[in-house]
């Protein structure tokens, strides 16, 4: 394919506003700009794309598996590759791969991994490591003999760690971390959220002062809005400075419920989408394993045998579809909390999650009916048979 681009035949949405009759010009792996259909440059390939629309490319900032690997059983690069490949006929360009909470050495293991996936993986952004520093009373599906404090020398791993990666994030509870050291990752340009915790409203908000900008899968795993304490979830709502992730499968969250903090919640920072996924994306299986402990899947669940929730059996078009759907939001919404809002949540809001000048060419042709026909990522396809 030629190295300049331009896609025709669909609206575009370039992460804020709608352009009809418009072509999305690419040029060396980056938009370029968006042109009246009329107006493109001489010499550019045209690609036809038969109707529907085109949007930026979706960013999931939790990916703990797909293609029937999870990376704690996998830390390396090649699982790193399937999960990135799993995931990007659903529409994902960009992802966070997620390491469960798990030992030290498997944590040193995937960041070896991580280091060695950048420039070679498509869609590989960094990573998510969802632990050890968690509540064990709001542990979810973590092993909580994994469960621990964080010490000094977790802290400098983390670090370290985020020195050879362009996005680190990582989830902790504050009953685990001290206030002192959410400030010093944060100053070496981690993202902290905050998660699987049953911190109240104060202590949270305490860590949102000490720099900690997200919140991990809202309502699920942490303590809840009650008449008389906030809980983290009125936490994540009512900060303006937090960012929170939520599961829209209508198993996780009830769609009334999310309903009601997407219209409560305190901006600047936004609620944004992430699918939590597991090893079964992209594949007909119906169990795996996570830490030794055999994780099953039916009727949309992923659970462990006594039924506690394990991740979710969710893709980011999916999701998307929910809250359009069922939930009600519009459509343009809908796209900003699958692409624009998790790039902000990360600070990389500035090369993904829109269409303008200079921005990656992660690009998600949709249909009319929401269906996914074909997926750019830094300008080469990487799904879609019917476009050409």
């Amino acid at each position: 394919m030629s190295d300049r681009f331009a896609l025709t035949g669909a609206r575009v949405f370039d992460g804020e506003d709608w352009h009809d009759n418009a072509a999305l010009v690419v040029r060396d792996g980056l938009v370029e700009a968006i042109v009246p259909a009329g107006a493109i440059p001489s010499g550019v390939t045209r690609i036809e794309t038969g109707g529907g629309m085109l949007a930026p490319g979706f960013v999931d900032l939790q990916v703990n598996g797909g293609g029937g690997v999870m990376l704690n059983d996998h830390p390396d690069v090649a699982s790193i590759e399937t999960i990135c490949r799993a995931h990007a006929p659903f529409g994902t360009t960009a992802l966070l791969p997620t390491l469960i909470t798990d030992t030290p050495e498997i944590t040193a293991a995937v960041a070896a991994g991580a280091l060695a996936a950048q420039q070679k993986v498509p869609g590989f952004l960094g990573l998510h490591l969802e632990g050890p520093h968690l509540s064990v009373a709001r542990k979810g599906a973590h092993d909580p003999a994994l469960i621990r404090p964080m010490t000094d020398v977790d802290q400098a791993m983390l670090i370290a760690t985020r020195t050879t990666l362009p996005v680190l994030l990582t989830t902790i509870a504050p009953e685990s971390v001290d206030p002192a050291r959410i400030s010093a990752l944060v100053e070496a340009g981690i993202v902290v959220s905050l998660g699987h915790s049953d911190t109240g409203y104060a202590k949270a908000r305490g860590f949102a002062d000490a720099g900690a900008t997200v919140v991990t899968h809202l309502f699920n795993a942490m303590s809840q809005i009650g008449n008389r304490e906030p809980g983290l979830a009125g936490a994540a709502i009512d900060t303006g400075t937090l960012f929170a992730g939520i599961i829209a499968d209508g198993i996780h969250v009830d769609p009334a419920t999310m309903a009601i903090a997407l219209r409560a919640k305190q901006g600047p920072a936004k609620i944004f989408l992430v699918t939590d996924a597991m090893a079964t994306i992209g594949t007909d299986m119906t169990s795996f394993t996570l830490n030794g402990r055999t994780i099953y899947r039916k009727d949309g669940r992923l659970t462990l045998a006594d039924g506690t929730l394990s991740g979710a059996d969710l893709d980011m078009i999916a999701a998307v579809r929910f809250v359009h759907h069922v939930v009600g939001l519009d459509l343009s919404e809908a796209l900003r909390m699958a692409s624009l809002y998790p790039a902000q949540a990360i600070g990389q809001a500035h090369r993904l999650g829109r269409f303008a000048n200079g921005t990656a060419a992660d690009i998600v042709a949709l249909s009319d009916e929401l269906d996914v026909k074909g997926v750019w990522i830094e300008g080469d396809k990487v799904f879609g048979a019917g476009i050409n």
